[in-house]
């Protein structure tokens, strides 16, 4: 019965970011899908092509109530130097849920010699409204706990993310600061819910494969997550491979992440410790300007739900194609 509590336990412990730590838009592996501007306001409007991206993410199929994630982005150049941006995303998790929409206007400069050659600096906000529900319309009611109304429990808040990308030739970087503001959401308890919820994230990537024409490349990366208010750190080391087509393009890859932290539980009559990780491999396809990729997350370790998998798919649509491509193998920008 201990072991039993202790797993449950642990496993709450492991989802927390779909309730507390991650206020605004869950960070998985979306952005792993050819979707950077989800994660950093800056890459609003600087690929050579508008982009629209929809994703759906679900959690535990045989578990009822289980967390689910669908997510629609928006981005184009507007004229030569600004971008803008539009996020909407629903966010379930048993009977707490959030719904919210942000707007981002990111502004490009570039040092590039010629239009074949990529060097681009840019630096993006994003100010968004998030609306957090706690259903507690079937909470068993028989024992008086004056924390427990019995209602749906409402709180809408306001928010901002800021960051700076640079992409030159086949190196890209890009740091963002999300949550910004403090805010009260004062939903789950007025005491003792913290108002910080800020994020620091920073990623770096590097395209390896000759220049754009290529029929071969490579894309190894990493993207770092630091948490101010638990000092929590994450870390995702990404390695994703293309394949140039007559039709578009093949990709594939491989997504690890390792937090730095662990939780405690029970295991006999010791007590051990279990960091988060998740391996995540995708596959995907670009045809013309249609884009397809399905990518599936696995939970490691001995502590998890009897089915520890995540399946997400993302569909996407490019459009207002600026014409010739940078003479370089830079897949968030051709």
């Amino acid at each position: 019965m201990k072991l039993k509590l202790s797993l449950f336990i642990l496993s709450v412990i492991f989802s927390v970011e779909n309730i507390y730590a991650q206020d605004g838009i869950p960070i998985y592996s979306d952005y792993f899908a050819e979707n950077l501007y989800i994660l950093h306001p800056s890459m609003a409007g600087a690929a050579r092509a508008g982009q629209i991206r929809l994703t759906a993410r679900q959690q535990w199929f045989d578990h009822e109530d289980a967390p689910n994630l669908q997510t629609l982005t928006a981005n184009t150049r507007l004229g030569y130097r600004s971008g803008l941006g539009v996020i909407a995303y629903n966010d379930g998790n048993g009977y707490h849920s959030q719904l919210g929409g942000y707007i981002s206007y990111a502004h490009h400069i570039n040092f590039s010699r010629s239009d074949f050659d990529l060097n681009q600096f840019s630096f993006g906000i994003t100010a968004g409204v998030v609306q957090s529900r706690l259903d507690e319309t079937n909470f068993d009611l028989s024992d008086y706990d004056p924390i427990i109304a019995g209602i749906i429990q409402s709180s809408t808040y306001y928010n901002v993310d800021a960051g700076v990308s640079y992409n030159f030739m086949d190196f890209s970087a890009h740091f963002t600061v999300k949550n910004i503001l403090f805010v009260n959401r004062k939903i789950y308890s007025e005491e003792f819910e913290s108002n910080n919820q800020r994020r620091y994230l920073l990623g770096m990537a590097y395209t390896i494969g000759g220049k754009y024409y290529s029929d071969w490349s490579y894309e190894p990366s990493f993207m770092f997550q630091f948490y101010e208010r638990t000092n929590e750190t994450f870390i995702d080391g990404n390695f994703k491979l293309y394949r140039k087509m007559d039709f578009g393009k093949l990709f594939g890859g491989i997504s690890y992440r390792h937090s730095f932290d662990g939780a405690e539980y029970l295991n006999g009559q010791s007590v051990t410790t279990q960091k988060l990780q998740y391996i995540s491999p995708m596959v995907g396809i670009r045809f013309k300007d249609f884009f397809f990729a399905y990518t599936y997350s696995h939970q490691l370790g001995n502590v998890k739900f009897e089915s520890g998998g995540y399946h997400q798919i993302t569909l996407g649509y490019n459009f207002w194609d600026k014409g010739d491509a940078y003479d370089c193998n830079c897949p968030a920008i051709n």
